[in-house]
């Protein structure tokens, strides 16, 4: 037994001192995040870039000590770091033309607690004094900051640039900022390697790649899908379904619009409320199929619910509005244009699909029930796993002041110019269905 707990012993020892000992360069770590500023400014383009240590692998630095970073000999090694890890990881363009031949300014060791927060701090650090030599800091709990420029033809040009951090870690986010020079900073949260960015966009590039993000939103969204399903099972010709179609679309637009304005709430709760709403629009669409559609008044319906999912896909639009540069408001319409391209998309694989279903394989009325049965079942289970998640987040209902009233007002009155157009649309579309079913009479 006392050799056993000897063993034992010498094994809780060895494992405590490897927790304790810092991490080898040559590990992968977890989570990363980088810190970049962009700037332009006369015929240079400046990078100002923070990186930690721990995610420079093969490089061998000097050390003295336990273990710390020879910083009176690390120079040579900082430099191959950001050449490696950083210059050849980075590409910038200048009006869709690549920019050659970085040249590495400064590079300089760094505590974590250094400011880097903005442009200023940034070069502030960087072109500092360095740390003192007799600095006790291991390699994996220091920073690489580094000042990179490359020659431009001028500072108003349209920059972009394409990031490949990805293989610093696991999961990486760069947080970019970039200073136009009109003043101002525009800031960026990518993820992993997000592609060729364009810091300043035109419009009809904003405008195309939000196109595609509403396209492709979509057909990614299988409750938006299923919910679409719902709508059209009733349905076997095109037009009646035109109208209810344009409703959930009049709906979204306001409130992604709004939304995207910054007049949604900002609760922690607001975002799983609406994921079960959108889980009950689907269910409920379901059960009405089964009970009794009502064809002529499914667009009111529709359009309430398209208010929902408006902001089901604002929450998807969020993240991306960054790429967006100062067209904000072509990129939103945008994106509708393409949530539109993939419902008109969706619909017509969806329509004739049905009716070939029910011409050739079941009933139309056991085909509608099986099927609305389908979607209020998995709508059924949405529901009660997002409000369950609801339930998790504490509600409070908000002091009625004259902030909260004026808010109300204005929900009040995009809801009722929404409407209005809804309404608008629905009598012309309703008109020229009417006279196309007359002239086929």
């Amino acid at each position: 037994m006392s050799q056993r707990a000897g063993f034992l012993r010498r094994v809780f020892a060895i494992s405590v001192i490897a927790l304790a000992l810092p991490a080898r360069p040559h590990d992968v770590p977890a989570d990363v995040t980088v810190h970049a500023f962009v700037k332009p400014e006369g015929r240079r383009l400046q990078l100002l870039v923070r990186v930690p240590l721990a995610a420079l692998r093969d490089v061998n630095p000097p050390t003295r000590g336990p273990g710390y970073l020879d910083l009176a000999r690390a120079s040579a090694a900082l430099e191959t770091a950001a050449r490696l890890w950083i210059a050849d990881a980075v590409e910038l363009y200048e009006d869709d033309v690549r920019l050659e031949g970085p040249k590495l300014v400064a590079t300089r060791a760094s505590l974590a607690s250094e400011p880097f927060g903005s442009y200023g701090q940034a070069l502030a650090v960087i072109t500092g004094a360095p740390l003192p030599e007799d600095t006790e800091l291991y390699w994996s709990q220091g920073m690489l900051d580094a000042l990179l420029e490359w020659p431009i033809r001028s500072q108003e040009g349209r920059f972009s640039i394409r990031p490949v951090f990805a293989r610093l870690g696991l999961r990486v986010v760069t947080a970019l900022q970039f200073l136009p020079p009109a003043g101002g900073v525009r800031a960026f949260e990518l993820r992993g390697d997000p592609g060729l960015v364009r810091l300043d966009p035109r419009w009809h590039q904003a405008a195309l790649r939000f196109v595609g993000l509403g396209f492709l939103h979509i057909l990614d969204g299988i409750d938006h899908l299923l919910f679409l399903l719902c709508l059209v099972i009733p349905f076997r010709r095109f037009g009646p379904l035109i109208l209810v179609v344009t409703s959930f679309t009049v709906a979204h637009s306001v409130t992604l619009i709004a939304s995207a304005s910054g007049l949604a709430p900002d609760a922690l709760w607001f975002p799983p409320l609406v994921e079960t709403l959108i889980a009950l629009s689907i269910l409920y669409m379901a059960l009405e199929n089964i009970v009794a559609p009502r064809l002529g008044r499914r667009w009111i319906v529709t359009f309430g619910f398209g208010l929902i999912h408006g902001f089901g896909f604002a929450f998807a639009l969020r993240e991306t509005l960054q790429f967006a540069g100062s067209h904000l408001l072509t990129s939103l319409l945008s994106f509708n244009v393409g949530v539109e391209l993939g419902q008109l998309a969706v619909l017509v694989v969806l329509v004739p699909a049905l009716e070939l279903l029910f011409r050739r394989g079941v009933a139309e009325r056991v085909g509608t029930i099986v099927l609305s049965a389908f979607a209020a079942h998995t709508g059924w289970h949405w529901m009660l796993e997002r409000l369950e998640r609801l339930r998790q987040f504490p509600f409070r209902w908000p002091a009625i002041d004259a902030a909260l009233v004026a808010e109300a007002i204005r929900w009040l009155m995009l809801a009722v110019i929404a409407a209005a157009i809804a309404w608008l649309l629905f009598s012309v579309l309703l008109r020229s269905t009417r006279r196309s079913a007359s002239k086929e009479m």
